[in-house]
Parts: C-alpha cells; structure tokens; sequence
C-alpha cells in the first residue's frame, strides 16, 4: 500500500496533497430498559485525499483504494477551481515518518461478545432492581481504529487507536415527576476501564430517585462550586470552542476580544488542551495532517497565550500549529478540534472550598447545555445548597447562566483534585458529531452566578 500511496501522490500536480487510509472495528452493546436493544460488531474501510491549492481545498472520499490516482487528479481539480491567486499558505510541519502500535495488555478485543454483553447486563440489572426506576439505558461501545496518513511533504505515519468505554442512566418516576441521573467513563487504557463499575451505577441509580424529593432553587445571583465534570463542560464548551481557531479568524469582533497577551483570569487559572495525555479519549500521536499531539496552554496563569490550530489557521494567522486538526472519519476532511481539554489544578482541596462558602450552591455534572458566542446556560445534573460551609438538602434543576468572560474573572479558587472524563459521545461541530475527547477540572468555586429557579 505504502507503494501504492507514494505513486499515487507523484501525480499530484497541485501545492499540497494528502492522503488518509482507514480501517476501524466497533463493537456495541446497548440495553435499553428490560430489553437487549443493540449487539454486534461493524467493520469500516475507506479514505480520502485532500489537495490544497492557493488558498482552496479539493476533497475526494472513498471505500476502496484502487483507484487512488484519479482521487488526487479529482482533489487537485477542486482545489484548483476553489483557490485564487492570493491565497494563503499553509504552516509549516515537519514530515515525519513512523509507525504507531498500541500494545494493551487488557485489550479489550480479547473479550468476547458475550463477555462485553455480560457485563452490561449485570450493571443495566442493578439499575432496574429499584422499585422506583422506571427504565434504564447502558451501552458499550470499543472502536480498535488503523489509520495510514502521507502526503507530498514526505510524511508518513500508521497509527493505531483502541478506545473502550460505558455509559448507564437510571431514570426515576413517581407520578408526573420523572427525573434521571448517568454516569460514564472510557479511554485508551483497555477493558479494564468499563470493570468494576458496579458502585458508581448503584450511586446515579440512588441519585435518580432522591431527585425525585429534590426541592429546585430559588432564583439568584450564588456562589457556586462547581464539580470537576461541570467545569470541565465549562472549559470545553464556554471557552475551548472560542479557542479554535477557525472560529476566531473568521470573527473580526473576536479576533479583537482573543487578543493574546490579555488578561482573561486571575493569576490561580489556567486551561489546557493537550492531546498527548496518556489514556485519555481524546488522546492521539498524530493529528489528521501528520502533526504530533501536544500541550497547549489557551490561559496560563490568567493570560491569554494560545488557541488551537489547524496548518490552515496557523497559516492565515501566522501562528504555530498545534495538532489540532481532527476529523471523526475518512467520510470528513479534518477541522479545528479540541482533544482534552481541562483546567488546570492549584491547591484548594474540596473539604476548605466548602469551609470556606457561607452561603451558595454545589453544582454537580452536566444535562445539557447551549452556548451562543461568549453567552452560555448548562443545566446541573444535580446540587446541593452550601450553608455555613456545609452542605444542606438536594436540588433539581439548577440552571446556571452567564458571560463566559465575566465568568472567567469571577473564578476566585481553583481545587486540587483534577478528574477527567471521556465516557461515550463525544464533540460536535461542523457536521461531525461525535468526535472522541475528554475534558476536567478540578473543582472551581467562581462568585456571582446567576441561577435559574422558581
């Protein structure tokens, strides 16, 4: 193939071409209520070839390979009606050339089926074994992924992915009132990541129905703190998705607001998005143009020092690429995406964050959310009212909304306990939805948030 590929990109009569191969194996299993909704195991091949000419893209996809040649002629026609005569470049990459295994001791393709369904059906029992449950939803789902990546710069690489991961909700009813709670987790560490999963179930299936009795908050403006898996939504959807780049330079008012070298926090925040963390979801070497995962700081000590590029935006912007150019298939040419994206820990523990509250709200995990330009509103999966530094009686349907900017320097205390998530579904942008990432914090109390309430 490796032949096959070099023959092919030789005809490339355009600036820059692309080749990308795919060959993925998914395995699933879903239970909705009593009943097995989903098993089984779907193999996927392809690829694509992206040219860039002069500022313009061409982008050809297919399921067989054989035909290689006439994909590059066909990509480089396109970028060549798309691009004019004052396009910009793309930024500068090294061509590397290597090859990627994963070796898993605990690799989840050596469980059977019937083990992966197993275990899922004893984690969906535990749900519905509460009288008040009324249904439940759990699925697993490995995706074992090969993917061959060159293009006209020299650049070579085959790189193996493994990812493994659960999800489980239990939804509680008494009368009209129905309330839900889930949990999840998953990433690149093996089987080993869905076992022993039976004390957390048992935990999101209590929560399902204490909600039940759950009071909802009284309007205001609290104090919150807000768990490592709110604020990790936090950081992801208010601010990553204003880090990428794409959005940016094509926004004039927030090319001027994301300034770099500005204060944007206090001196005790920093956020992150770094591919190259170990086991994480949203974890690879090398990003879909052949460039190598990294840390990249977007806020450091409260100043604005990054965002996330693709070789496109770090051209356009004269910046340096990030590796962060990513596409959930061979059927998608990559974008800007985050990979894992957190704030980064200080020295709060939770217990002297709680002490240190008189008065506000403890906010736990996220439904659901929306973000609109700098605006957001999440909904908490679950809180509780902080009083005297204690927490006090459970709520439901705690809405929380605001700037994300004046959020960000309201942030006054950061924790010590980072906790990342990277369960099942994923980021969507573009049209592409899920792409795999993870996201966390540890636990952030920020002044001055409005909640919805009766």
């Amino acid at each position: 193939m490796q032949d096959k590929i070099e023959k092919a990109l030789k005809q490339a009569d355009c600036e820059y071409v692309e080749v990308h191969l795919e060959e993925s194996r998914r395995t699933s299993v879903v239970y909705l209520g009593k009943e097995l909704e989903n098993i089984g195991t779907a193999d996927d091949v392809g690829g694509n070839v992206r040219a860039f000419h002069k500022g313009g893209w061409g982008f050809v996809s297919f399921n067989d390979p054989k035909d290689l040649v006439s994909h590059v002629r066909e990509a480089c026609r396109q970028a060549k009606l798309v691009g004019g005569v004052n396009g910009a470049g793309l930024a500068e990459a090294e061509p590397i050339q290597d090859e990627v295994r994963v070796k898993l001791a605990d690799d989840p393709r050596k469980v059977d089926l019937a083990g992966k369904e197993a275990l899922m059906r004893k984690y969906n029992g535990l749900i519905l074994g509460h009288p008040k449950v009324q249904t439940s939803a759990v699925r697993y789902e490995d995706v074992a992924m090969k993917r061959t990546y060159a293009n006209t710069q020299g650049a070579l690489i085959v790189e193996e992915r493994i990812y493994c991961g659960t999800m489980y909700m239990a939804t509680a009813k008494d009368g009209a009132n129905v309330q839900f709670s889930y949990g999840r987790t998953g990433g690149t560490r093996g089987w080993n990541t869905v076992l022993g999963r039976e004390a957390d179930v048992e935990k999101i299936t209590k929560e399902a129905v204490d909600l039940l009795k759950a009071e909802k908050p009284e309007a205001g403006t609290y104090t919150v703190i807000a768990d490592p898996s709110l604020a990790g939504v936090f950081a992801h959807e208010a601010f990553g998705h204003l880090s990428e780049a794409d959005f940016v330079y094509q926004n004039e008012r927030f090319k001027e607001i994301m300034t770099l070298g500005k204060r944007f926090a206090p001196a005790h925040l920093s956020i992150l998005d770094d591919g190259s963390l170990p086991g994480e979801r949203g974890s690879f070497t090398y990003d879909d143009e052949g460039v190598m995962a990294r840390k990249n700081y977007l806020i450091k000590d409260g100043i604005l020092v990054g965002r996330l590029h693709s070789r496109e935006t770090a051209g356009r912007m004269k910046e340096r690429v990030t590796g962060n150019a990513r596409a959930i298939s061979y059927r998608h040419a990559p974008i800007v995406r985050m990979t894992n994206t957190y704030i980064e820990p200080r020295d709060w523990s939770f217990e002297k964050l709680l002490q240190d509250t008189d008065h506000g709200i403890y906010a736990i995990d996220a439904l659901g959310g929306m973000t609109e330009l700098e605006m957001f509103t999440f909904s908490a999966a679950k809180a509780y009212l902080i009083r005297d530094g204690k927490l006090g009686p459970m709520l439901r349907d705690v809405i929380i909304s605001g700037n994300v900017f004046e959020t960000l320097k309201n942030i006054d205390a950061v924790g010590n306990d980072l906790k990342m998530y990277g369960g099942l579904g994923g980021c969507g942008k573009g049209g592409q939805m899920p792409l795999p990432v993870s996201l966390g914090s540890p636990h952030i109390r920020m002044r001055n948030v409005v909640i919805g309430g009766k």
